[in-house]
C-alpha cells in the first residue's frame, strides 16, 4: 500500500504508519504506535537550579518531576520561596513548624498522608493526598508528610516568607540535617563575636527556630538570641512569635521585657 511521504517540522517525531487501516489492531504482526510528534524541548532536560529573584517562568508539573533531590530550592525572592521536593518511598518530610510563614504543597506524583496540630504531640488532622492535591499550612502549625506509595512523592512548596538559604540544595534528608547542623555551629560562631549584624525584617524572619536554626526576636531596634531560653522552647511564648519585631507587644505583659535584655545581643534591626 503506497505511504505518502510527510515531512515533519519537529527536530524528533515517531516514524509511525499513517493511515488508520495500517494499524491492525486485531493483527498481531503490527503494534500500536503514538501518532504524535515529539518536540525537541520536550525531551529536553530543565536546568534545576534558584532563579531568584528574577521574572520567571517554567512548565512546574515538568520540573517538580525531573527533581529527584530531597530538596532544591527554585525560586527565592524577598518574600516569598519556591522549592522542589523529592520523598523517597517509607520517607517522610520530617516533623517541623514554622512560626513566620504559611506554607502551600502540591503533589505531582505519588501518595501520601500529611499530618497537622497545634503540637508535636496532637497531630490531630490527618488527610490522605495524592497526584494533584494540594494542601496549605498556616503559620506555627506543626506538621509532616509521609509517603505511604510505591514510587517517590514529587512535590512543589511555596513558602512565604522565605524559609531556606537562596541556592538551596539538598540530596538527601542526611543532606538537609546536616546542613542544619552547620547552621547552628555557624550561629555559635557569629554569638561569640562582637562584632554586630544587621537585620532587615525579611531576614529576622529566617531566624524562626525550626530545622536547627537559631530562634531571634527584636526589641527596640535590638535582635536578641532567644534560643537557648526554656521560655521560648516551641518558638512562641505567651502570643509572642520569634523571627519578628515584637516591640509593640511587649506593652502587654510586664517583665518579659528585663528577661530579654539579658539574653545574647545579636544584631540591630535596620528594617
Amino acid at each position: 500500500m503506497h505511504k505518502s511521504n510527510l515531512k515533519y517540522r519537529y527536530q524528533y517525531y515517531e516514524d509511525i504508519p499513517q493511515y488508520e487501516d495500517d494499524l491492525m489492531y486485531g493483527d498481531d504482526n503490527y503494534d500500536y504506535y503514538d501518532y504524535t510528534p515529539r518536540l525537541a524541548e520536550e525531551l529536553e532536560e530543565l536546568e534545576l537550579k534558584d532563579y531568584g529573584p528574577e521574572p520567571f517562568v517554567i512548565d512546574i508539573n515538568k520540573a517538580t518531576i525531573q527533581n529527584d533531590n530531597f530538596r532544591t530550592a527554585l525560586w527565592t525572592g524577598e518574600h516569598l520561596q519556591l522549592t522542589l521536593m523529592s520523598i523517597p518511598v517509607g520517607g517522610e518530610i520530617g516533623l517541623e513548624i514554622h512560626p513566620n510563614l504559611d506554607q502551600f504543597i502540591r503533589i505531582e506524583e505519588g501518595e501520601g498522608i500529611v499530618k497537622m496540630g497545634d503540637s508535636q504531640n496532637n497531630l490531630d488532622f490527618q488527610e490522605r493526598v495524592y497526584d494533584d492535591f494540594a494542601f496549605i499550612i498556616p503559620a506555627n502549625t506543626w506538621h509532616n508528610l509521609v509517603n505511604t506509595g510505591d514510587v517517590p512523592i514529587k512535590l512543589y512548596s511555596i513558602y512565604a516568607p522565605v524559609q531556606h538559604p537562596f541556592g538551596t540544595v539538598h540530596k538527601t534528608k542526611a543532606d538537609a540535617e546536616a546542613a542544619e547542623n552547620e547552621d547552628r555551629y555557624n550561629h555559635r560562631r557569629k554569638s561569640s563575636s562582637s562584632r554586630p549584624r544587621n537585620f532587615t525584617l525579611s531576614e529576622l524572619a529566617y531566624y524562626d527556630g525550626t530545622m536547627g536554626k537559631p530562634a531571634y526576636v527584636a526589641v527596640d531596634g535590638i535582635v536578641y538570641d532567644v534560643s537557648n531560653s526554656s521560655r521560648w522552647r516551641e518558638a512562641i511564648y505567651r502570643g509572642l512569635v520569634v523571627g519578628r519585631d515584637i516591640t509593640s507587644q511587649l506593652k502587654k505583659y510586664r517583665g518579659i521585657d528585663r528577661k530579654l535584655y539579658r539574653l545574647p545581643k545579636v544584631g540591630i534591626l535596620t528594617r
